[in-house]
């Protein structure tokens, strides 16, 4: 199956609240990435860290209105969540323990 590219202009779905845990924005600041880049990323299809199968749940998630998930590796090698809930109430930034 092909992939949609991940190179899209605009947002492909609706982020609602924007939310972060104190635990995510303390590896944020740490390494001195802008939580701005990483929403925008979700917010555009580029999912991060995520295999084939994970990727394409995510593309079907876009209509099917189901969780959309995002896993970043930060400089220093600690990973982001980012998840945009299935009624698209909130979107959390996280750590993976705090799932």
């Amino acid at each position: 199956m092909n992939l949609p590219s991940t190179d899209h202009a605009g947002p492909r779905f609706k982020l609602g609240r924007i939310l972060a845990t104190p635990g995510a924005l303390e590896v944020i600041a740490d390494a001195r990435v802008s939580i701005v880049d990483l929403l925008i990323r979700h917010l555009r299809g580029d999912w991060g860290e995520l295999s084939d199968s994970d990727r394409q749940q995510n593309e079907l998630a876009i209509t099917a209105g189901q969780r959309i998930l995002s896993n970043y590796v930060l400089p220093g090698g600690r990973t982001i969540w980012i998840i945009t809930e299935a009624d698209r109430f909130a979107t959390t930034f996280l750590l993976p323990g705090e799932y």
